[in-house]
């Protein structure tokens, strides 16, 4: 089934990976391919409801984890988890641990990013359309409140706030990389939230990261070198506690519609700066999804 025009808002959307989708007591599960004017996304969209709660999920490397790092399209990514009903969105992903303390298993909802990709699109806008979104906090503070609130009362080992680096990959840093890393102030570090939480924000969609850690990075004196085995067992352990609190936090999420408090949703009320006349028509329809909301009809 195809859907080119947005689906009734109203959705929690997940981005993550294989297993962080199957929630006890997810119903009405139905895979569905939603088509995107920027390419194909990662993959199919699960569609589902916990509760009274519609969720909508997509593998962010693929089923079978086929895609890496830097070839995921985000761009097709955000609009298709829009289009298919997502007003808020929790991104699960693995890291690296740049502190002693936080140790592998632990689950940081992170409030800051720094972006050190280098190939990857980074916004749905350009000549013909220019918009200007503020990412002095790139995280929702109610969606991260609620993540952290329900890990507490769960006995999970969640920790509220730490910036997450994102680097190109698909290789793991250098140590003096990850010496830089460490100076720059950052907690983790991972190779996917970055596009992903500025097209999020661009989408007026509330974000928040669970960063999963499954490692310390190169610089740990006991974890010279990271091993992609070591990483998946973790992972594994990881993704249980990733359920159990996506599937507490789902409710609670849910019991906070738009508007936004903190105005994730109405971030391009002020943001577009081309004037009507000159915006270019293509683009304008391609964006229905992410910016019909200030665009009018005209988008459509």
């Amino acid at each position: 089934m195809w859907y080119v025009r947005p689906m009734a808002a109203g959705a929690i959307g997940i981005v993550g990976g294989t297993g962080v989708y199957d929630l006890d007591g997810l119903t009405e599960q139905q895979w569905i391919e939603v088509r995107s004017p920027f390419g194909p996304p990662s993959d199919e969209v699960l569609c589902g409801r916990l509760g009274e709660h519609r969720v909508v999920f997509l593998p962010r490397h693929g089923r079978g984890h086929r895609i890496p790092p830097h070839e995921i399209n985000f761009l097709a990514n955000i609009d298709v988890l829009k289009r298919a009903g997502a007003t808020q969105l929790v991104s699960v992903s693995a890291v690296g641990s740049l502190r002693d303390s936080l140790p592998p298993g632990t689950m940081v909802v992170v409030d800051q990013f720094i972006d050190r990709t280098l190939r990857r699109p980074k916004t749905f806008f350009g000549t013909g359309l220019v918009a200007h979104v503020s990412l002095a906090e790139p995280v929702c503070a109610r969606l991260a409140r609620a993540l952290c609130e329900t890990g507490s009362e769960l006995g999970l080992p969640v920790v509220r706030g730490g910036t997450y680096v994102a680097m190109e990959g698909p290789q793991f840093s250098t140590k003096a990389e990850s010496e830089l890393h460490r100076a720059l102030g950052a907690s983790v570090i991972g190779m996917t939230n970055l596009p992903e939480a500025k097209l999020a924000r661009e989408a007026e969609l509330c974000y928040a990261t669970v960063a999963m850690v499954t490692d310390f990075d190169c610089w740990h004196a006991d974890h010279a070198h990271v091993q992609v085995t070591d990483i998946i067992r973790v992972l594994t352990a990881n993704s249980d506690k990733a359920r159990r609190l996506l599937a507490a936090a789902i409710p609670r999420i849910g019991a906070h519609p738009a508007p936004c408090p903190h105005g994730c949703d109405r971030a391009l009320d002020a943001a577009i700066v081309t004037a009507p006349a000159a915006r270019d028509p293509a683009l304008c329809a391609k964006l229905d999804a992410v910016a019909g909301r200030v665009l009018g009809p005209r988008a459509s």
